[in-house]
């Protein structure tokens, strides 16, 4: 078995996400010809790395410096799980040092920062993907297929959702995701998701609100700090069809916890996915016979379940599906387009994309315009 050696930037919640992923990957897929072993983690203190990498076991090197790891000629994957801030130069020499890169969303905090990494990109000969992970759910892999498939026709309109509620309370802190804004960490997800199951968008225009205009600073709970990052987003969208569709993502949905959920309407049926259900697709044929007494006409959950595809198996294709499952999946395709030396998921020039996407919702937000995409 070939095992991939990792170096990993950043351990927080998602750096602890990306690590189960990696040790727990043997058990999800069997057979298996390759594997991954994180060998060296970096932090921004010796004393969390150090605790980083007791977590970790297995001898991993803590480390103080991205470079340790971009530049270490033992490390073949970098897995960046750092704040998007400090996503840039790391990639940058990742991708100097010819690393397989694994980043999570967004890719960069700005888009002159994703277009430098484009430019790095020309150069570029190994395996990168972003992890959107909301694209590996059964469901969500299955609505791809059955719009692929045509089952769903000519798209008509669209709806999708993406909320929370941790902004909502005029206390919480000021803290690094609340700076970077829901667009940033809500947004990228749905904008992802849609841009990935309807083909992308031709125009938009969009609405942002920030809840509380101050907060306590999340380093000295005593003062209070100007809030400029947005608590929501509402996003009118057009395919290049001209059918128009609704994408919003809000921090300050109170009562919400990990709601995503979307609706798609064609001509010949439609999907859905549900909030707080990634057990089940529901599909609507629109052919079928409503006579006599219905026919057979109406939604049917389709129990996606666990059922990926071999080597997939455990723990079983019956058991409820949760939140990890998506990323475990994510990062398996990952290492095996690294594997086959062939990309397989969503790859950096997808992120850029994105970024793009949401610097135009911040565009027709703060302009108030409709804005065109190329």
């Amino acid at each position: 078995m070939k095992i991939y050696r990792v170096g990993m930037l950043g351990f927080g919640f998602i750096g602890k996400v990306h690590a189960y992923g990696h040790r727990n990957l043997p058990l999800f897929y069997n057979p298996i010809d390759f594997g991954s072993t994180i060998t060296k983690v970096c932090t921004s203190s010796s004393e969390s790395a150090a605790k980083a990498a007791a977590t970790l076991g297995n001898s991993t090197v803590a480390v103080t410096d991205y470079r340790q790891i971009t530049e270490d000629p033992q490390i073949d994957i970098v897995d960046i799980c750092t704040p998007n801030s400090l996503h840039c130069e790391a990639l940058l020499s990742a991708i100097a040092h010819g690393k397989h890169i694994y980043c999570d969303k967004p890719l960069t905090s700005t888009v002159a920062e994703a277009l430098a990494v484009g430019k790095a990109l020309n150069h570029y000969h190994a395996i990168a993907q972003m992890t959107l992970q909301n694209r590996f759910f059964p469901a969500t892999l299955r609505a791809k297929e059955l719009i692929a498939e045509g089952a769903v026709g000519e798209i008509l309109e669209f709806r999708a959702e993406y909320l929370h509620s941790g902004n909502a309370n005029p206390d919480t802190p000021l803290k690094w995701k609340l700076e970077a804004g829901t667009i940033a960490d809500l947004g990228s997800h749905v904008l992802d998701l849609m841009d990935h199951l309807l083909g992308g968008f031709s125009s938009l225009t969009a609405a942002t609100h920030i809840a509380y205009r101050s907060r306590r600073s999340a380093t000295d709970l005593s003062r209070m700090v100007p809030v400029t990052a947005e608590d929501n987003m509402f996003v009118l969208a057009k395919l290049a069809n001209g059918a128009t569709g609704i994408i919003r993502a809000s921090k300050i949905a109170t009562g919400a916890e990990d709601h995503f959920s979307f609706e798609i309407n064609g001509s010949k049926g439609a999907i859905r996915w549900d909030p707080m259900n990634l057990d089940q697709l529901f599909f609507y044929d629109a052919t079928v016979d409503s006579r006599p007494l219905g026919g057979r006409c109406g939604w049917t959950a389709i129990d996606c379940g666990q059922r990926y595809a071999a080597p997939a198996g455990f723990p079983t294709p019956k058991a409820p599906i949760g939140w990890l499952r998506g990323h475990m999946h994510c990062l398996y395709t990952f290492l095996r387009s690294v594997h086959d030396n062939h990309l397989y998921g969503p790859s950096l020039e997808q992120g850029i994309r994105i970024q793009m996407l949401m610097e135009k919702v911040k565009e027709s937000a703060r302009t108030g315009q409709w804005v065109t995409l190329e």
